[in-house]
This record gives C-alpha cells, sequence and structure tokens, in this order.
C-alpha cells in the first residue's frame, strides 16, 4: 500500500478536538487547550460528543465513529487530536470507514489507546499519524511541557527529518531499515486477532504503565509468536515502561529479547506517558544506526 502523510499543519489551520476513548470528566483540561491552541493562531472546533457520557466511554460507539467520519469529512478541519485514552478504541476498530480516511488524510494523534486507531488507520488507510501528545495529559496542563510541545509543532508543522539518539541503554547495537510502527504495547497487542500487522519491514517502538515485567513479557513474546511480526519486524525502539517493577528484570529481558530474536534492541527514549515526549509519525521511513534513530 502506498502509505500518505498528511499535509503540514499552518498557523490559522483548524484543529478538532475529539473524544474517541474515555469519557471526559473535567472540561477545564479542554478549555485550557482550546485556549492554547488559540493563543498561537489555530482555530478549534470540538467533537459534537466531547462531555458525553456511556459508562466509562465517551458517548456511545455510534457517536463516536460518526464524529470522526464527520471530522475527516470537514475540509476545514486539518488535525485531530483526541483528547483523551483510557478504553474504548477496540470497540471502534470494525465499525469506522477507512475508505473516508484514506480519501480525506489528514493529521491524527494520540498515544495509549489511541495507538488502536494510528495502526488500523495505516493498514486500513494507508495514513500516516503521529504518536502524540493529547489534551488532558498535555495541552490542557496548566503547565504544558516545552520540550513536548517543541516536538509536537516540529513534527506536524515542520514535517522535516527527526534524529534522535538513545539516553540509555543499547541491549544488542545493529542497523535496520523499515517503517516505523507500534505504539503503546498492551493496546498494541489488544489488536491480535485483527489484520493489523505491516506487510513491509518496520522498526517497532513500543512504551507502557503499570505493566509489570511478566506482563510486558507475555505481551512481546505473544506479537513475536506472530508469523508476520516475526517476520517483519528489524528492531526494537523502546521508550518508558513506567512503574514496572524491577528494572533488573526489565532489562535482562529486553537483553533476551534481543538475544533470541537476533535484532537491534536500544532504550532511553522519550516515548511515554510521562509529561515530556515526543511526537512521532508512524508509517513513516526510518532507519536506526549505533542507537540513533532517523525518521524520514
Amino acid at each position: 500500500m502506498n502509505l500518505v502523510k498528511p499535509e503540514r499543519l499552518n498557523v490559522g489551520d483548524t484543529i478538532g478536538l475529539i473524544a474517541l476513548s474515555g469519557v471526559v470528566e473535567d472540561r477545564a483540561y479542554v478549555e485550557r487547550a482550546e485556549e492554547y491552541f488559540c493563543s498561537l493562531g489555530y482555530n478549534v472546533v470540538l467533537s459534537d460528543n466531547l462531555y458525553h457520557s456511556n459508562r466509562y466511554l465517551a458517548g456511545t460507539d455510534e457517536e463516536k465513529v460518526s464524529v470522526l467520519r464527520n471530522f475527516f469529512e470537514d475540509k476545514n478541519i486539518k488535525a485531530i487530536i483526541c483528547v483523551r485514552g483510557g478504553y474504548g478504541a477496540i470497540r471502534l476498530i470494525n465499525k469506522i470507514d477507512y475508505d473516508v480516511i484514506r480519501n480525506n488524510p489528514k493529521i491524527f494523534c494520540g498515544f495509549s489507546d489511541v495507538t488502536a486507531f494510528s495502526l488500523m488507520m495505516l493498514k486500513r488507510s494507508g495514513l500516516i499519524t503521529y504518536s502524540a501528545p493529547m489534551v488532558m495529559s498535555d495541552f490542557g496542563l496548566e503547565e504544558r511541557s516545552k520540550f513536548t510541545m517543541d516536538n509536537f509543532f516540529k513534527a506536524v508543522s515542520e514535517n522535516c527529518e527527526i534524529k534522535l539518539k538513545n539516553t540509555d541503554k543499547i541491549y544488542k547495537n545493529g542497523s535496520a531499515e523499515g517503517i516505523l510502527w507500534g505504539g503503546n504495547l498492551a493496546t498494541v497487542v489488544s489488536l491480535c486477532g485483527q489484520d493489523f500487522i505491516p506487510d513491509e519491514p518496520f522498526i517497532f517502538f513500543a512504551e507502557d504503565l503499570n505493566e509489570p515485567v511478566y506482563k510486558i513479557d507475555k505481551m512481546f513474546t505473544q506479537l513475536f509468536n506472530i508469523e508476520k511480526f516475526s517476520r517483519n519486524v528489524r528492531a526494537i525502539v523502546l521508550g518508558e515502561f513506567l512503574e514496572s517493577g524491577s528494572q533488573l528484570w526489565l532489562d535482562d529481558l529486553f537483553e533476551e529479547i534481543a538475544s533470541v530474536h537476533d535484532i537491534p534492541v536500544v532504550s532511553g527514549f522519550k516515548i511515554t506517558h510521562n509529561k515530556d515526549k515526543l511526537t512521532l509519525p508512524i508509517g513513516a521511513d526510518a532507519s536506526l544506526i549505533d542507537g540513533e534513530l532517523l525518521i524520514k
């Protein structure tokens, strides 16, 4: 499939804030994010379901699928930013009209639960999306991370090459090329049973939060048990695995993965649930050489 990188975001463009996962309980975050974007010269629209509540979800599945379709079909909206993650994406992935997304490519941003949308949009629509900050965790904070904001606007507004050097450990050195693919590990694994893995070589990036080492082991094992994943993965780029328990066990696991599968594995990248986070284009061409990740 020919992959499409959306047009860059320019001052004066319209940003759509959308709720596709968990319920949005505090309007203050949305209001601060809207004020922030407007102060930078952007226009902002909110999805109709933004403050709807259906148990722990931001409205019904039908509502969320409808607002997503409307945002992609709206020619005035240049970028779509998810308000929060949580849970809900895998309820929607088989209800989305991916032809609409393919025919109306635009910037789509989020992380955590939103990983499921990004990977399925790439697979079924060929759209390069962004592992990127969201409203509740980033744009709507009273004190935003300059690191996160700078990296976000550089990625979506400049469309330039991104060079990242690891700041931690190289479990196995080496070189690799492929598209950049991945996201939140637990969400990636939740897609098992779908046709979601790239048909071409890829560099897998992953992070997670509140998952003990044995579950991280289980999730990587589950992915490597899929023949297409094992065949096409060329390297692993690790973000932060916050509150996972034993760092010693985690290091041992990643060394084992690198050795058993004979691929480069490096860590120390700000791919994370933490306040300081990178924005990465999922599906863009990438290379890894001596711990340095180059994304085109």
